[in-house]
């Protein structure tokens, strides 16, 4: 698909901005959105496009309202925003606070997105996509990682009832689920760009599910596991 229109929310930085760039770079018109409003002003001008930025929590449902009016009828809605937390040891050792704001970034925060485009992306009957961004940690189980882990297996979740939900309309879903990536969130992990590139080319494509080179054999040892009443093992890549 070619896209002339695109709204990325989680813009100022990592990935979304990394979608930014290249959205950009290929001549569309984008719309960046982050809760930084600072961080977003210099995102956005440093792509040329100072006036299409738009901050906004993506867990508040009245600003993704917002932002999908000022955004009418794009080809590309990325709902990428996300945060790890504070606490990333096991379960019990996250806090009620660092449950409720990882679940209400991440997971409420796409559900507040499709809540907000996909109506107004029916009504006006063009073909459209969207590309949510969840991780690898929604794939395949590790013991520890706090909410961020449970948040991204519902993110998974929510896009798989999308694409079933949209399946036969003019709106695609492509769900990207990266390793560690090179972001505020960690030190180490793939290039942004690369993984944004790697993620538009399977918008293009039409591609369901964008899994990192090396794991596709632990997600699928996970489904027979659950599919058997097997006991959990640790991932590990081939």
């Amino acid at each position: 698909m070619i896209v002339s229109s695109a709204v990325v929310t989680g813009a100022a930085g990592g990935i979304g901005r990394a979608l930014a760039a290249r959205l950009h770079a290929d001549g569309a018109r984008v719309v960046l959105s982050d809760v930084d409003a600072a961080a977003l002003g210099a995102t956005a001008a440093e792509l040329g496009a100072p006036s299409s930025a738009v901050p906004a929590d993506v867990g508040d449902p009245a600003a993704m309202d917002a932002l999908a009016a000022a955004v009418p009828e794009p080809d590309l809605v990325c709902l990428n925003a996300g945060i790890v937390g504070r606490d990333l040891g096991l379960p019990w050792e996250v806090s009620p606070e660092d449950w409720d704001r990882v679940f209400a970034v991440n997971v409420r925060g796409v559900v507040n997105g499709l809540r907000a485009f996909v109506p107004r992306m029916l009504a006006g009957g063009r073909p459209g996509h969207l590309l949510i961004t969840a991780s690898l940690a929604g794939l395949v189980t590790f013991p520890a990682g706090g909410a961020y882990a449970a948040s991204k297996h519902a993110v998974v979740a929510v896009a798989e009832q999308a694409a079933l939900a949209l399946a036969g309309t003019a709106i695609g879903v492509t769900l990207l689920c990266p390793a560690l990536v090179r972001t505020g969130m960690s030190p180490e992990g793939a290039d942004p760009s690369d993984v944004a590139a790697t993620a538009l080319a399977a918008v293009r494509a039409g591609t369901f599910a964008v899994v990192p080179d090396g794991w596709d054999a632990a997600i699928l040892r996970r489904g027979e596991r659950l599919a058997s009443g097997g006991r959990p093992e640790l991932p590990q890549p081939r």
